[in-house]
């Protein structure tokens, strides 16, 4: 006795037009996300009319020899924890006054020595501000 294998079709799915589908699907998901919330009231924000900076009270330059400055004065690295102390007490003019120290480093300047200046600045209760050329 023979038995005929039947022959089983194989299902396929059409996925041609699939890359055009999702394609119109991201392109409106993304186009209704970023439209403006309706419910959102406008209101008109305050414009200052002065330049809002604050002050450099107090300028710390390293330079790339390794050298410490305090504005054009140069400083000894080993006291600086103790100069820096004292002259945010001497910039402070309110107890509630907070003087900001400016941090100018050279790219190749250690900067664990910009850090340790950053600490003794914040510990002495003055803003910090670091800049690297």
């Amino acid at each position: 006795m023979k038995f005929r294998k039947k022959n089983k079709e194989e299902s396929e799915v059409f996925t041609d037009s699939l890359n055009d589908i999702l394609f119109i699907l991201l392109m409106f998901f993304l186009i209704t996300t970023t439209m403006a919330n309706p419910n959102v009231v406008k209101v008109n924000n305050p414009r200052g009319t002065k330049d809002t900076k604050s002050k450099q009270n107090i300028v710390v330059s390293i330079d790339k020899d390794q050298k410490l400055y305090l504005g054009q004065k140069l400083i000894d690295m080993n006291n600086i924890d103790t100069i820096l102390h004292a002259e945010i007490a001497r910039v402070r003019k309110t107890p509630l006054d907070t003087p900001s120290v400016v941090v100018n480093a050279d790219t190749i300047a250690h900067y664990g020595e910009v850090f340790r200046i950053m600490q003794a600045a914040k510990k002495a209760g003055a803003k910090v501000v670091a800049v690297v050329k």
